[in-house]
């Protein structure tokens, strides 16, 4: 069977899926897509070099302790139009026109207005209270809706990753790095003081996914001291 034999709607909806994957899960050989999406690794490699002669996907070869080398798929940056950039001019001019008229401070405050309005409306949408970890997941849902494509992994220490495998206003962002700082910002709002968030990587600067590190704020001897005089 050739890539052309498949019916043409099948094979746009499987290509969508395979796309979105390499997206979302980064690298992968044709026997782990395989897996995540439930078809042969005959058929994902069928349609793997379909969407390679149209410059989606590229692969790699990894070496392997046995056999042949393997070959890990990727997405091209030509891809990278198939994932919304959410109103890209219009962004970029807009804030072009806020540090024109009021300067890179007034730029800043503006951000720092929209951030706490985000937080508001996150905060709102979410069940108070709860685990970390349930937090983390809500607020995943919420950037998903917006089109972050996020998701909350374990960490090696115990803390969390919040990964975002891809970024709706990246142009805008590529132009104005403040919304980079306002987006992690946000995320502190919504989660609180007693966690640390650091940034790991970042799109921006290469990455396949921006992501942050999200671990418990560690208590300090002074705060011991007052949590137990408060209960005293």
């Amino acid at each position: 069977m050739t890539p052309a034999s498949f019916p043409g709607q099948e094979a746009r909806s499987t290509h969508r899926a395979l796309l979105d994957t390499l997206k979302r899960e980064g690298p992968r050989d044709a026997r782990a897509l395989s897996a995540l999406l439930g078809i042969s690794p005959m058929a994902v490699r069928l349609h793997l070099y379909q969407l390679r002669d149209e410059k989606l996907v590229t692969y790699a070869e990894e070496r392997r302790p046995m056999g042949r080398p393997g070959k890990l798929w990727r997405l091209t940056n030509a891809a990278g139009r198939l994932f919304p950039d959410r109103h890209r001019d219009a962004a970029v001019h807009l804030l072009d026109a806020v540090r024109a008229a009021f300067g890179g401070r007034g730029l800043a405050r503006v951000l720092s207005s929209y951030g706490r309005a985000q937080a508001r409306r996150y905060l709102r949408r979410m069940r108070r209270g709860g685990s970390l970890l349930a937090r983390l997941r809500a607020l995943c849902t919420l950037r998903s809706d917006e089109d972050y494509m996020a998701a909350v992994e374990p960490f090696r220490d115990g803390g969390f990753m919040l990964v975002q495998n891809h970024c709706p206003i990246s142009a805008a962002a590529a132009s104005h790095g403040e919304l980079c700082a306002a987006e992690q910002a946000i995320f502190q709002a919504v989660l609180g003081r007693s966690v640390v968030i650091e940034r790991c990587e970042h799109i921006l600067a290469g990455a396949a996914r921006c992501s942050y590190r999200i671990s418990k704020r560690p208590r300090t001897a002074a705060w011991a001291a007052f949590r137990r005089a408060k209960t005293v």
